[in-house]
C-alpha cells in the first residue's frame, strides 16, 4: 500500500504556513484595497489548505491528491504574481535571483523555517514582497518534486482502488488453497 506522511511534516506545508501567516500580516499592513487584500489572503490560505487536504485525501485517492496539490501550486503562483504586481505598481525593485538579498532570504527556510524568521522583512514592503517571492518559488519547487513523486508512484503502483483489488484477488487465491 501507499506510504502515508502526515501533512504537518511536509516541508511544502510548513513553508505554505509561513507564507499564509506572513501574507495576512503583509496585507493588513500594506494593502489598501479590500478586494486585493482578500484575494491575496485567500490565495495564501488556499496554498496551505490544499496541501493539507490533498495529503489527507491521498490516503484513499491519489488522483484527488494530485489535483489538490496542483491547486495549491496554482494558488501560490497567483500569490507570487500579486507580490510582483505590488512591487511593480509601487515602483519597487524586484530582487534579481542571485542578489545578496535573494540568497539571504532563500537560506532562511533551511536554517530557521518559521514565521518569526521572516517577520523582520515586514518592516519594509519591498523587502516583504521580495522575501515572499523567494519563499513562494522555493515552495512551488518542493510541490513540483512532490507531484513528480506522486505521479511516479501512481504509475508504478496504481491508485488505492487498484491496490485494494490486487489485495482482494490475493486473498481469494489464499482462501482457495
Amino acid at each position: 500500500m501507499f506510504s502515508y506522511k502526515p501533512f504537518h511534516h511536509l516541508k511544502s506545508f510548513k513553508q505554505a504556513t509561513i507564507i499564509y501567516d506572513f501574507t495576512v500580516e503583509f496585507t493588513r499592513k500594506y494593502i489598501k484595497s479590500y478586494r486585493t487584500k482578500e484575494q491575496m489572503d485567500h490565495a495564501a490560505r488556499s496554498g496551505k489548505q490544499n496541501i493539507a487536504e490533498g495529503s489527507e485525501i491521498g490516503k484513499t485517492s491519489k488522483k484527488s491528491e494530485l489535483k489538490l496539490l496542483n491547486v495549491a501550486r496554482g494558488s501560490l503562483k497567483e500569490l507570487k504574481e500579486d507580490y510582483g504586481d505590488y512591487l511593480r505598481q509601487n515602483n519597487l525593485a524586484l530582487w534579481p535571483k542571485e542578489s545578496v538579498e535573494a540568497i539571504k532570504a532563500r537560506q532562511i527556510v533551511y536554517r530557521h523555517p518559521s514565521y518569526s524568521s521572516y517577520s523582520s522583512y515586514l518592516s519594509s514592503p519591498a523587502q516583504a514582497a521580495n522575501a515572499m517571492i523567494c519563499l513562494i518559488n522555493q515552495t512551488t519547487f518542493l510541490l513540483d518534486r512532490q507531484l513528480e513523486k506522486l505521479e511516479e508512484d501512481f504509475i508504478k503502483s496504481g491508485g488505492y482502488n487498484e491496490q485494494l483489488y490486487r489485495e482482494r484477488i490475493k486473498q481469494r487465491n489464499i482462501d482457495r488453497l
